[in-house]
């Protein structure tokens, strides 16, 4: 049975983009109810999930992962998971119908409410407090009581996430995520919008091949019902350790807080804490891989994190931006594939493409995204490997937080309705626009 490290012997390491609480009594307390805490995911389903992820290793299925930057407590209802979920599906069907390629869905929710800090601090009119690090470990309001890392709160994360999963798992079974629903789906702002209608027409295909399939007898379950798996960074040790167990079935430790971790560019030291606990789980896992990276790095981060090899246990994540994904990305997959390695690729088109607009709010190009999808699409094609999937943030809303695209937001319109608490996220339209094009390069793959 393998032992799962102690948060004593992770913190010896010395973990980056650790909160640092007033209160050590109140930390083991939140922790040792955390311990006790039911699983929020099953060791079965992230088995499944492994399973699902190598086809995409193999070059037979496409990863969508998508969802909030950081989610909020707030952000916990109905109406907002259910938006989450909807653009998701759209897309999937887009990429499956459109590519003729299965695609594995992943949410980034369900457990993404910590963001890690370029800064410590945060310094508003000469006022300097600590940085708002997500809901999981402070508020945002910017006041010294709002920003006092609370341990209280990881309990919160995980009441959350319990509730978000709970509206997932009875959007997905009870009817909502049925292809017959194809059409409900596209509501609102959406259907006006040029990719709405585009949608739309193919959603009438659809239609039409369900009512042909039906009138013939077919009508098999993968119609009525998705396969839906949660997925966030596995960022704040206290968290993630006391949701670490045992399975009874396999006496193997499983992460039970999402069925897919991942270690962030800021937390991926081969010596470090996360690394440790992460290459100690059976959950399949990513590690974000940014413009530093070297391929003798990809290859220590395989031999740490899948030393057995297996296929869909390891997911890299490139986060290269828009200029340099195709300059840095072929070394790191050229020597990865030399080495027989079984991992899946994943492009990471948000981070390495941020920027500060003239007024003030952080923000990304569309066309940015696009050019960085697109970059790391040619250069699997001029490899011969599998561009294996997409990772992005997003939200089922009309926010105004990214520029450009199809509703040509500009710098001047992102005040209508920015909400994001971190990073600017794609709203509906663009996701559904990302979507289209993507669809475009997977046929050419």
């Amino acid at each position: 049975m393998t032992a799962i490290p102690t948060l004593e012997q992770l913190h010896a390491l010395g973990p980056l983009q650790q909160p640092t609480y007033p209160d050590s009594g109140a930390v083991d307390a939140a922790v040792a109810r955390l311990r006790t805490a039911p699983p929020l995911v099953f060791a079965g389903e992230c088995d499944d999930l492994t399973e699902k992820i190598a086809a995409v290793t193999r070059g037979e299925a496409f990863l969508l992962q998508g969802g909030d930057c950081a989610e909020t407590f707030a952000g916990v209802t109905a109406d907002n998971v259910r938006n989450k979920l909807r653009v998701l599906l759209q897309m999937a069907v887009v990429l499956t119908y459109a590519a003729s390629v299965p695609v594995v869905k992943l949410g980034r929710l369900a457990g993404q409410y910590a963001k890690p800090r370029s800064s410590d601090f945060e310094t508003r009119d000469g006022v300097t407090l600590p940085a708002y690090r997500g809901d999981a470990v402070n508020g945002y309001d910017f006041t010294p009581e709002a920003r006092v890392p609370d341990p209280q709160r990881l309990v919160d994360v995980y009441n959350s996430s319990a509730a978000t999963l709970n509206l997932v798992r009875a959007f997905v079974t009870g009817g909502y995520a049925d292809l017959r629903q194809v059409h409900t789906w596209n509501t609102d702002f959406v259907q006006s919008s040029p990719f709405g209608q585009r949608y739309e027409a193919m959603a009438d295909e659809i239609e039409r091949a369900l009512t042909f399939m039906k009138a013939i007898g077919a009508d098999p379950d993968e119609f009525h019902r998705v396969d839906f798996h949660s997925s966030h960074e596995a960022l704040l040790l206290e968290y993630e350790q006391a949701l670490t167990r045992i399975d009874s079935r396999t006496d193997l430790p499983y992460n039970v807080s999402a069925h897919f971790v991942w270690i962030g560019e800021r937390t991926r030291q081969l010596d470090g804490a996360h690394i440790e606990l992460l290459s100690k789980i059976r959950n399949p896992i990513g590690i974000k891989l940014g413009p530093t990276t070297t391929p003798d790095d990809a290859l220590a981060y395989a031999s740490r994190l899948n030393p057995d090899n297996t296929p869909g246990r390891l997911t890299f994540i490139t986060r290269f931006g828009a200029g340099k994904i195709r300059d840095g990305l072929p070394a790191l997959v050229e020597k990865v594939t030399a080495e027989g390695l079984n991992v899946a690729w994943v492009c990471d088109p948000m981070h390495g493409n941020t920027f500060e607009a003239s007024s003030g709010y952080k923000t990304r190009r569309f066309d940015d995204v696009i050019e960085e999808v697109q970059g790391f699409f040619d250069v699997h094609r001029g490899l011969g490997t599998w561009p294996g999937g997409v990772h992005v943030e997003l939200t089922g809303d009309d926010v105004t937080e990214c520029v450009g695209g199809g509703e040509e937001i500009d710098e001047a319109g992102l005040a209508n309705r920015y909400e994001s608490v971190c990073d600017p996220r794609l709203n509906r339209v663009q996701s559904l626009e990302l979507s289209f094009l993507v669809a475009e390069m997977l046929r050419k793959a």
